[in-house]
């Protein structure tokens, strides 16, 4: 899946230069991720960095885009590959 980010956001701004994938931008009123570039960090890390570095655990799944590891795993290659 890809992670999505809640309205419990504070906009403190530190979820989105962890992110490899650049999925993570300003909306109009809190942070948002692109989920056709966010692989919760698959093929850079094993944990998540936009989860680890949140303060208030505002990034959960977003169960509007159910994802395998392996999806995920091929979307990074994607990414990588256009650069």
């Amino acid at each position: 899946m890809a992670l999505m980010i809640t309205d419990e956001c504070i906009n403190c701004d530190v979820c989105e230069p962890e992110c490899p994938n650049e999925a993570i931008y300003q909306g109009l009123d809190i942070y948002e991720i692109d989920p056709s570039r966010c692989t919760e960090c698959v093929g850079h890390f094993d944990e998540p960095q936009c989860q680890q570095v949140c303060p208030v655990d505002c990034i959960p799944l977003n169960p509007e885009h159910i994802e395998t590891e392996d999806q995920l795993l091929e979307k990074y290659e994607t990414l990588i590959a256009v650069g």
